[in-house]
């Protein structure tokens, strides 16, 4: 017998499979998916390695073959299901199989087992009595002292016996010996939720969310029946467009109490860490504990046990971020991703796979349904939906409270007025007013400080590239420059348009909004909830249930306070700085800024009491502000995807960035020159006239740890076209000198720029 085996190396020119002869000693050992010891390269160093396939043939020279040294026993099996989606993830996003496998396999590396012992009586009768009297006669005591406890209950956990009863490990092992006891063992898996006493689930649904529930649930007995076919996305993709509040979560629960009752698995995924507190709350208590979570805040070994749970089914429900979609369940049937539009579902390292794309695919594989949910849908979903490839099912009421009414402030005119401060006189007063009712606010703030973009103060302009409609990015050598297509101006020492000399970068960071509230307001109890609060071990649920318990009166934070929360006493929002999503120097920078907005507004108001969300902004005409106010979505879309047809933007045509590095600017200048005139080529071959070739430019951080980074930016209507593309330069790569010492890495329809 012969395997096929990646071999543990992320480089290109290995990236294919090499062919071992399997040793009869572990033909009964090995299977798809081991994980193996092998000899390799001219020195027979002994290599790790993964088997995707074993055959009885094979296209090598048997007497050149080597054989399979080992088979590591502390490594995971990886299925052939999960084989079949890592090469998926290979072929569609441009990664090495060995990195696609390490992205699909959950958990690594096997950790220590908790094993839970029980001792049991093995005897009884007059043997029982024979063993008495003999322990008796020996003055064995502590014998004596064990088997007495064990006539009355038969059986008594090891711990028990060791602590309570002082009965030493030797004295065990002499009477297991004697066959007079036996020690019971069980695998006692570690569970990260914490399923507290709550009042039962009573929540009916209303008229609106039981029709969308209906309609997906006669749909999900289809594809379970069999009567919805594979490739049949309209009844198998479902997109639940609901207004902030309107209840979505509570048609997720009736859709996974229908995938269960069929005997069905379901994964959940949720955009933020800072999301598992409640909605594990809202969960476990209609499901109690058959569901689990997963993520990057357990340990090793809580990730590990919750991935075996799932395999051993005793959980059915899995939720989390991202990864949650790779658990290892054997009869999944549906798959939900809350918060759709987020992009914390697109994957940030190689490969940089998109979540929902993924799911999609698990789907049509596993027999599942795939229900995507927002209240500010992507523009991909969204497009797919009017085109028919996804199902769309709208809530338009707000299951409880009303929408908050917004007030959109201009900063211009506060600086006319006179006020410096970080906030406005409306927002100053409405703070005052919650403090003195015992209310809560939110202030959100769209990044950590960061002061990306260059704009005028007085009259609200934007420095932007005039090839590439985003703005320009400032640099510390004097420079405004386009990391699309690398277009670059001295910075401005006034603005172009007014002449006003409050032209600069923007930038206001969490630490600095939480020191002034302090001083503006002393006797409010502030709680700031970014990167750093939050970076140990249930800092998120920390900050959440004290703010929820109403420990603090003002919760300070980045977009992780604005996505999905529900604290029914937060009757104020206010929205400290709306500009810096707004001219991040990327395309989908106005669909960023509307989704913020309209998701922060929807944090206001969700009880009996009224809400009121205020927006500062420089530009307050912008479309993204104007339709996020009335939280429009309809309008803002036929706008935005003008924009995108417009300027051949994803979703309307497909978009590709070639990200190439090296610690070597003379290798990488060459190598960067070599593809960018093999695609040059590639479109006159092939007459591609719609193929739209950006840079190649630096990316927007230049060199990172002595690395020079360059990017290309590819567009075309047809993603296929732009996958061959990637096929053949990897293929180049494979094969050209000129690459060697060069990494090149594929981002099919990327967030942000490089």
């Amino acid at each position: 017998m012969f395997a096929n085996i990646i071999i543990d190396i992320s480089h290109e020119k290995l990236d294919r499979p090499f062919g071992y002869i399997i040793p009869r000693r572990l033909e009964d050992v090995i299977c798809v998916g081991s994980f193996v010891k092998v000899p390799f390269g001219k020195g027979n160093r002994e290599i790790s390695g993964f088997v995707i396939e074993i055959t009885d043939e094979t296209d090598y020279p048997v007497e050149k073959m080597k054989e399979i040294m080992s088979v590591s026993k502390n490594k995971e099996v990886v299925t052939s299901r999960l084989i079949e989606l890592a090469y998926f993830i290979k072929t569609e996003y441009g990664s090495t199989m060995n990195r696609a496998l390490k992205t699909v396999i959950p958990v690594k590396q096997k950790v220590k087992h908790i094993e839970k012992q029980t001792i049991v009586l093995n005897i009884s009768g007059d043997e029982l009595t024979d063993t008495v009297a003999a322990y008796n006669k020996k003055r064995a005591k502590a014998k004596l002292r064990l088997i007495n406890e064990l006539k009355e209950v038969n059986k008594i956990p090891k711990d028990v016996v060791v602590d309570k009863l002082n009965i030493t490990n030797s004295t065990l092992k002499s009477m297991k010996e004697e066959g007079v006891i036996v020690i019971e063992s069980e695998t006692k898996y570690r569970n990260p939720v914490n399923v507290q006493a709550q009042d039962e689930y009573d929540i009916v649904l209303n008229d609106e969310q039981n029709k969308v529930a209906s309609e997906i649930k006669q749909a999900m007995e289809g594809i379970y029946s069999g009567t919805v076919l594979k490739d049949d996305s309209l009844n198998r993709i479902h997109l639940i467009h609901g207004i902030t509040g309107s209840g979505k979560t509570e048609v997720y629960m009736e859709l996974i109490e229908c995938a269960v009752e069929n005997g069905k698995e379901v994964i959940v995924l949720i955009p933020e860490i800072a999301l598992t507190y409640q909605t594990v709350k809202r969960f476990t208590r209609k499901f109690k504990d058959k569901v689990s979570i997963i993520n990057s805040k357990l340990s090793k070994g809580e990730r590990y046990d919750q991935f075996e749970r799932a395999k051993k089914g005793e959980v059915s429900i899995m939720i989390g971020p991202r990864s949650a979609l790779f658990t290892p369940f054997n009869n999944l049937g549906l798959i939900i991703i809350d918060e759709e539009h987020e992009g914390s579902y697109k994957s940030d390292s190689v490969p940089k796979y998109n979540a929902i794309e993924v799911a999609a695919h698990i789907a049509e594989t596993t027999n599942s349904a795939l229900v995507l949910g927002s209240a500010t849908p992507s523009l991909d979903s969204y497009y797919k939906a009017k085109r028919g490839e996804y199902r769309l099912h709208t809530l338009t009421k707000r299951e409880k409270g009303n929408l908050a009414d917004v007030h959109v402030v201009d900063l211009r005119d506060e600086l006319h007025a006179g006020n410096k401060s970080i906030f406005s006189f409306k927002l100053q007063k409405l703070i005052q007013e919650r403090l003195e009712r015992k209310e809560q606010t939110m202030l959100f703030i769209n990044r950590r400080g960061y002061a990306g973009f260059v704009s005028c103060r007085e009259c609200g302009v934007v420095m932007k590239c005039p090839h590439c409609d985003v703005s320009l990015k400032a640099h510390n050598n004097g420079k405004l420059i386009c990391h699309y297509c690398g277009y670059e101006v001295p910075t401005p020492r006034l603005c172009p348009k007014c002449g006003s000399k409050y032209i600069a970068g923007f930038g206001t960071g969490t630490q600095k909004v939480e020191m002034s509230i302090k001083k503006m307001f002393p006797t409010a109890r502030v709680l700031r909830m970014d990167l750093d609060t939050t970076s140990k071990k249930g800092g998120h649920e920390e900050i959440l249930s004290a703010f929820a318990n109403g420990d603090a009166d003002i919760l300070v934070g980045t977009q992780m306070i604005v996505k999905g929360h529900d604290f029914p006493n937060v009757t104020l929002v206010g929205v400290l700085a709306a500009d810096m999503s707004l001219y991040a120097s990327d395309y989908s920078a106005a669909e960023r800024t509307f989704q913020l907005l309209t998701q922060a507004a929807g944090r206001a108001g969700r009880g009996s009491k009224k809400g009121d969300v205020v927006i500062q902004t420089y530009t307050p005409d912008n479309y993204s502000i104007v339709y996020s106010k009335d939280q429009d979505y309809e309008s803002f879309y036929r706008e935005e995807i003008a924009y995108r047809k417009l300027m051949l933007y994803p979703p309307v045509a497909r978009m590709t960035a070639i990200l190439m590095t090296s610690k070597n600017i003379d290798k990488l200048d060459c190598a960067v020159g070599v593809a960018s005139e093999y695609i040059k080529s590639f479109k006159e071959r092939n007459n591609q006239k719609m193929l739209a070739i950006i840079g190649p430019a630096d990316a927007g951080i230049a060199r990172i740890n002595d690395v020079y980074r360059k990017v290309i930016y590819l567009k075309h209507l047809d993603n296929s076209v732009l996958i061959q593309i990637k096929d053949n330069l990897e293929k180049l790569i494979e094969t050209d000198g000129r690459f060697d010492d060069i990494n090149v890495s594929f981002d099919f329809t990327p967030q942000g720029n490089y």
